[in-house]
Parts: structure tokens; C-alpha cells; sequence
């Protein structure tokens, strides 16, 4: 397979609802979209990055000019004979794990439409539906966010997760306990806390949560570790996994006894990959997250949802939670029992509708 042309697009689409976690709030998706034309072949990527470095280091501007400058540059005119040959040929360039995954999987995706193959099947997923679950900020008020869950309930989603910060945490919980039972519900606290605050967390243990995710600083491994032997309830790890070492290490310490595996987070399908098989291998259950990507995003997550230890519901909703309008065909949908499908075309298997990326796009560039 040998590149002939890369283009970058930086898009914006409007959210259906604003989006809060203790990093702030958002009320449009922003992202870059990466192209490859390989062998008569085109594929999709993208990179989730966001406009501010909130989440992880990483920006729009910063993952456009990492492209740009260093990572196309890899690839351009030269051949690959496998997906898996990209990330060693950017090993050398230090973390930019979105702005590298954008382009790998637009690699994977050229890879599987040249050879009639499905990204599913060339990741090694076995299952044609993946399990999933919403994913709810924080709201002016908890009767909102009450309402909210319960909309969702009613679509068929098979578990909640909420978003926690200091001082809307375990009233919050406690609140939606006593509304819903006990629905499958998880805390995401997205490094919002330090161990001085165990006491929150040792009060959350009471509610029979599947999970609580991220806790405290990305690099506190030591603590996490410290607090998980405090509490029944799993902690669940996120920010702080940023490759399969990273995986590696917390494991072995304790500093989790779950794995949230972002693709974009780690530098791509392949890493991600690797950590799924460390973590299936010492029996530790791991889950696909989101990044409130778009349905190139979104696709590609399914197929890694899709691999056998995978068994925790994704964070992988329809289309129609985030936007009016998609900028795939067929939209994400959700299906039968809070499922939703695989895509099992060639590559992505969906079809990027041109028209509306257009419609979207703030900028762009060709690299040949």
C-alpha cells in the first residue's frame, strides 16, 4: 500500500446538548479529520482532539501541526505493506497519540477497503453487536440530569455513566439511586479529585457502582493505587493509560482493577489492540470509551468494541446523541436490547457523506 495523498480537515458540528465534565463545558464537537489515498483506495481517520488542552495535552492546533510537519511526512509516497507497519515509523516523535491514531486509522480503514475486508475482522472482533451505554455531563441541576437519564433509559441504554466533580458527586448519586434502583450505574470523575478526598470516594463505595473511572490525576498512579485498597468498588483507569507500558505498570502496582481503552488516547487501533490482549490476558475487564467523536470516530471504535475482552458496556452511543445530523451513512444507530451494530463493509464499513463534511470544515489542506 503506498500513500499518495493525505488531507487534513478541521471540522465543527454543533452538539444537540452541551456537554459538562469537571474539565468545563462544550457546546460544539471540534475535531481533525485525516484522508488517505493509497492504491486507488481512500480511507477515513480522526484525530478527537479539542480546541483547549483539557483532556490530554493535545489540541487542534497542535495535532495539525504534528501531522503536518512530522507525521504525514512518514508515510507520504512511501510504501506500507501492513496498518501495523505506521506506528514504529513514529515512534521516535513523542506522545501526539490523537494526531497519530487520526492517521493510522485512515490506514487501517484504505488497508481494509483494498483488501474487501472489514476492520472488525482485521482487529480480530468476534461480535456483530456491541453492548453500550450513555454517557451524561453535569447539568445546572440534578433534576435535569434525572430527566436526562431517564430519556435515555427509555431508548433502551444499558447503563449510565455521570459525570462527578467536587461538590456534585455523592448527593448526586444518592439521588439518582433513589429515582432509578438499581440501574447499571458508573461515576466518571475525569482526574477531578486528589486522595485527600478519599472520603468522597469511600461514601461512593455504598452505592453498588459498576465502576469509578479516573479519579484523580493522570499521573497519580501511586494513589490510585492507595485508594483502590480502600474501596470494594473498582476504579477504573482512563487518562492514566496512555500505552500499553502505561497499562502495563498500573496493573501491576493495583492502581486499577478496570481499563478504559480510548484508541485516540493510546496512538491508535494497533496500541490499542495490544493493551486489550495485556488486559484479557491477566483477566482484567476492559471497555471502549468515546470522545464524543463523529461517525468516523465512531466507527472504527465499534470494530475494536468488538474484540473479545471487551465485555463492559461502551461508551459508544447513536448518532443521534450528539448530533442532528451526522457525517456518515448509515448514522450510528442504537438497536435491539442497548446494542449496536458492527459495521461489517470493507474498512469502516460506512460511507463519509462529503456534502455535509463540507458543510462543516473550517479548514484544509492537501499533502501529496
Amino acid at each position: 500500500m503506498r500513500v499518495e495523498a493525505v488531507e487534513l480537515r478541521e471540522v465543527r458540528l454543533p452538539l444537540r446538548f452541551p456537554f459538562e465534565t469537571s474539565f468545563g463545558r462544550s457546546a460544539t464537537k471540534v475535531c481533525v479529520l485525516v484522508r488517505v489515498w493509497a492504491d486507488g483506495a481512500e480511507g477515513w481517520g480522526e484525530a478527537p482532539v479539542d480546541a483547549a488542552p483539557l483532556y490530554n495535552e493535545e489540541t487542534v492546533a497542535t495535532a495539525w501541526h504534528v501531522l503536518e510537519a512530522f507525521i504525514i511526512p512518514e508515510v507520504l509516497g512511501r510504501p506500507l505493506e501492513h496498518p501495523r507497519d505506521f506506528p514504529p515509523r513514529v515512534a521516535r516523535l513523542r506522545r501526539h497519540h490523537m494526531a497519530k491514531a487520526g492517521l493510522e486509522a485512515a490506514l487501517w480503514d484504505a488497508y481494509g477497503r483494498l483488501g474487501g475486508q472489514s476492520l472488525r475482522a482485521l482487529l480480530g472482533g468476534v461480535r456483530q453487536q456491541v453492548d453500550v451505554g450513555v454517557s451524561l455531563g453535569i447539568e445546572p441541576d440534578v433534576e435535569v440530569l434525572l430527566d436526562r437519564i431517564g430519556h435515555f433509559l427509555d431508548q433502551g441504554y444499558q447503563r449510565i455513566k455521570v459525570k462527578i466533580k467536587p461538590g456534585w458527586d455523592v448527593a448526586v448519586v444518592q439521588r439518582i439511586r433513589e429515582v432509578y434502583g438499581d440501574v447499571t450505574l458508573q461515576v466518571d470523575a475525569n482526574a477531578a479529585y486528589t486522595l485527600d478526598d478519599a472520603a468522597v470516594f469511600r461514601t461512593l463505595d455504598r452505592f453498588n457502582l459498576l465502576l469509578i473511572e479516573q479519579p484523580l490525576e493522570e499521573d497519580d498512579l501511586v494513589d490510585h493505587a492507595a485508594l483502590q485498597r480502600e474501596l470494594r468498588t473498582p476504579i477504573c483507569l482512563d487518562e492514566s493509560i496512555t500505552s500499553p507500558s502505561a497499562a502495563r505498570k498500573a496493573l501491576q502496582i493495583g492502581a486499577c482493577r478496570i481499563v478504559n481503552i480510548k484508541a485516540a488516547r493510546v496512538g491508535g487501533l494497533g496500541a490499542a489492540t495490544a493493551i486489550h490482549d495485556l488486559c484479557r490476558a491477566q483477566g482484567v475487564p476492559v471497555w471502549c470509551g468515546g470522545l464524543l467523536e463523529t461517525g468516523v470516530g465512531r466507527a472504527a471504535n465499534l470494530a475494536l468494541a468488538s474484540l473479545p475482552g471487551f465485555t463492559l458496556p461502551a461508551d459508544l452511543s447513536a448518532s443521534d446523541r450528539y448530533f442532528d445530523e451526522d457525517i456518515i451513512d448509515p448514522p450510528v444507530r442504537l438497536g435491539p436490547g442497548g446494542t449496536i451494530a458492527v459495521p461489517d463493509g470493507p474498512g469502516l464499513g460506512v460511507t463519509v457523506r462529503m456534502d455535509r463534511v463540507e458543510a462543516v470544515t473550517t479548514r484544509q489542506a492537501v499533502y501529496r
